[in-house]
């Protein structure tokens, strides 16, 4: 059977992760990869699995195996008012909702709010997966521009001016790819933009958690309440595999988020929320995290070291002060899929950075290189593969 001809128009928009394709080649034996944002295997809490797993077997019973509410597993709910508060999020059971990962409230946020042509403004770069769930409902992107403080809000207010944008997505804390925040006064100027152009903005947040140094800073939703839904994950901190994310979002739009998830999941898996409610409770989360920390920091300074030592002049990367990620800028005309193509025959593999752009063009020349699921040894290994690469390139341009 010709299946072409039965598929809907918006397949001719999705496309596969381009970043999923090129792992496929990094788990490859003897690869050492850069690539995907996978958290190590080291930081999840496995001594604490069988723990909670009796603790919700006991205190839930076959509740935490049925059907639950769309909404998502009260208990968790309930204990993420005090998480969210301790972020200075202050929120009501009805502004709180569960979903299957980040990814899920993505694609509930593009079903929701994105019909074909919409503009969607987004940073350059931003988050791919992102791209890939609004992709599915044919946006159109406008980009805001960033610096190295993240994003620009006299851009987002300059877009806001000329566009109709439905809303604006951001990852202002480390961001993925390139690893930014974006600071206090700029997020304090953000909100006062989306509050007086009535916008709304998404701010995902996965990575805030994994601050290496520095203050934390307050999150824009806490800024601007009416005009953001905030979305995170316990995928950083508790473990990927339960699929356990969250949002708050004004009731308004939570109940359609909702009518939205029941029409694909019908609720997020029960059994994974109650585990990440008692992981919650058990008061078990800060300790966690600092365990995280103390295994990712040294592996952020063996990158920055690595980098700073291997790459050639004319590689500009970012510093980050937490996260998973370092992005590099690297010499004009270096097209960074050219140098994926050479190393990954030298067993080492990382993302080039033009796939974090609606307009591949870009980011010719840009890399995120993810640490935290790598050894130290691995780091350098890798860095000096990578960088010896971008210098034959280079040689290579110059003689012809």
């Amino acid at each position: 059977m010709d299946f072409d001809k039965i598929l809907a128009t918006r397949t001719s928009h999705i496309k596969a992760s381009a970043i999923r394709e090129l792992l496929k080649l990094a788990a490859m034996p003897g690869m050492i990869s850069l690539g995907g944002g996978l958290p190590s295997p080291d930081s999840f809490p496995m001594e604490l699995i069988p723990k909670l797993t009796d603790i919700v077997l006991k205190k839930y019973g076959s509740c935490a195996l049925q059907y639950d509410r769309t909404e998502g597993f009260n208990p968790l709910r309930y204990a993420l008012l005090d998480y969210l508060k301790g972020k200075g999020i202050e929120a009501e059971l009805d502004n709180v909702y569960i979903t299957s990962g980040s990814q899920g409230f993505l694609d509930a946020i593009g079903k929701l709010l994105i019909s074909p042509g919409d503009y969607v403004a987004v940073e350059g770069p931003t988050y791919l997966a992102a791209l890939q769930a609004f992709n599915a409902y044919e946006a159109k992107y406008v980009k805001i521009e960033t610096d190295d403080e993240g994003l620009i809000p006299e851009s987002l207010e300059e877009i806001i001016d000329n566009y109709p944008i439905k809303f604006a997505y951001t990852v202002p804390t480390f961001q993925n790819p390139s690893g930014k925040t974006i600071g206090l006064k700029r997020r304090q100027q953000i909100a006062e933009i989306i509050k007086k152009y009535d916008i709304l903005l998404v701010e995902d947040d996965p990575y805030s958690a994994l601050r290496y140094k520095g203050e934390e800073l307050p999150s824009i939703q806490s800024m601007a309440q009416s005009n953001v839904i905030y979305a995170s994950t316990f995928s950083k901190i508790f473990a990927p595999g339960l699929r356990v994310g969250f949002f708050v979002a004004p009731q308004q739009l939570g109940k359609w988020m909702v009518i939205v998830k029941q029409g694909v999941d019908l609720n997020t898996c029960t059994y994974a929320q109650a585990l990440a409610a008692e992981y919650l409770l058990g008061g078990y989360v800060p300790g966690q995290v600092n365990k995280i920390i103390e295994l990712y920091r040294p592996k952020l300074e063996a990158m920055i070291t690595a980098v700073e030592k291997h790459f050639p002049d004319g590689c500009e990367f970012t510093k980050p002060d937490g996260g998973m990620f370092l992005w590099v800028k690297g010499p004009k005309g270096i097209d960074m899929e050219d140098i994926y193509n050479i190393t990954i025959e030298k067993k080492v593999g990382f993302v080039p950075g033009k796939f974090f752009y609606p307009n591949p063009v870009d980011g010719i020349e840009t890399m995120r290189l993810n640490f935290t699921n790598v050894s130290e040894e691995q780091i350098d290994q890798s860095i000096r593969i990578i960088g010896e690469s971008i210098k034959e390139v280079m040689e290579h341009q110059l003689i012809v």
